[in-house]
Parts: C-alpha cells; sequence; structure tokens
C-alpha cells in the first residue's frame, strides 16, 4: 500500500499542519504493515506554477518531474495533505500541485454528460490548520474548493482533520491542537466501514 504526503506550509516547525500530517501519516505507518510514504514538502520543492512552457513541455526537467508528480498521486492508496488556510484559501504551492495532478485525460475526462473522474478509489485526507474559525462560514474557500477539485477526479469523500481558531490565543492553539489530533482517522476505522 502506497500512502503520499504533502506539506504546503511556510511555517516550517511552527506549521501546525504540518504537526497534523505528521500525525496521520504516523498513526498509518503504525497500522499498516510494509506501508510505503512518499513525502514532497511544497515549500521547500514546490511543483512549477503553469505557464506556457508548461504546457508545450519545451522544459524537459519540468516535464519529467510534472510526470513524477501526477505519478505519484496516481499509485497512491492513500494521500494525506497538510494545507494551511492562507486568505481564505489554500497555499499557491498546493494549487500548482493540483494544477499538475487535475489534468484531462488522466484523472479526469469530459464526456458527451459532462466530466467524469478517473482517479477513485483513493483516500484523502486534509490536514488543516487556521487562524481563525471557519467552519460553516461564507468566507472559507478552502473547503469547498479541495472538496470540489477532488471531487471532479473522482475521489468524493474527504476526510478533514482541523485545527481552527490557533491564532487567538496559545490556549485556543493548544486546545484546537488538542482536538485535532484525539479526531485524528485511523486506517482501521476505515476497514471496519468497508467490512
Amino acid at each position: 500500500m502506497k500512502l503520499l504526503h504533502l506539506d504546503a506550509s511556510v511555517l516550517g516547525d511552527n506549521s501546525v499542519s504540518r504537526q497534523l500530517s505528521a500525525a496521520v501519516v504516523a498513526r498509518f505507518t503504525d497500522q499498516i504493515d510494509g506501508l510505503q510514504v512518499d513525502y514532497r514538502d511544497l515549500d521547500a520543492n514546490p511543483v512549477p506554477h503553469l505557464r506556457s512552457s508548461s504546457l508545450a513541455k519545451t522544459d524537459a526537467a519540468e516535464a519529467t518531474d510534472a510526470e513524477q508528480v501526477m505519478q505519484q498521486f496516481l499509485d497512491a492508496d492513500i494521500v494525506v495533505i497538510g494545507a494551511p488556510m492562507y486568505n481564505f484559501s489554500i497555499p499557491s504551492t498546493l494549487k500548482a500541485w493540483i494544477d499538475r495532478v487535475a489534468v484531462a485525460g488522466r484523472t479526469f475526462k469530459y464526456t458527451e454528460n459532462g466530466p467524469v473522474g478517473l482517479a477513485g478509489g483513493k483516500r484523502v485526507i486534509i490536514a488543516s490548520s487556521r487562524g481563525g474559525i471557519y467552519t460553516d462560514s461564507p468566507a472559507d474557500f478552502q473547503e469547498p474548493f479541495l472538496r470540489q477539485v477532488f471531487a471532479f477526479m473522482g475521489i468524493n469523500e474527504l476526510e478533514f482533520v482541523r485545527a481552527e481558531g490557533i491564532a487567538y490565543s496559545p490556549q485556543h492553539r493548544e486546545d484546537a491542537i488538542a482536538g485535532a489530533l484525539a479526531a485524528l482517522p485511523s486506517h482501521e476505522a476505515a476497514e471496519a466501514v468497508a467490512a
């Protein structure tokens, strides 16, 4: 079984989303024998944003990296993404990664009846951190966007682990992290539901 772990925060060791995504991956590593984990830090090793040369594939190194990014995603059974909320949405580095995996003919296709996702069957877990509290807020463009783009690729059930209000006070931050860690998903629970 393969797990793809992505982090997008620019805060390094101070990042709550990185802390949560690492905790999810550690839990799955403990629960799944022989789990293969591929990791990409989108801050330290960003995927280039789309440009005209990207589409023309005139940069051989960029084209090779883009194919590797796509193949890692296609091969993954589980995808864990550390996705902080930046300005009501996601970091641009995460959007650049999404632009490389949301590709017609690879992860979705158009038919006479509309788009059809081709990347279904994956479990996607989003480790989300937010300075404020945005659940059920019209200002939340993070979670609806992620739900929409993954559904477009055929992945309809996203799981969110959220730490909200972390900028309110040190106590809010501590409580939010503790609550998120207490609610981590497990592989065993998913197997029980599937059985």
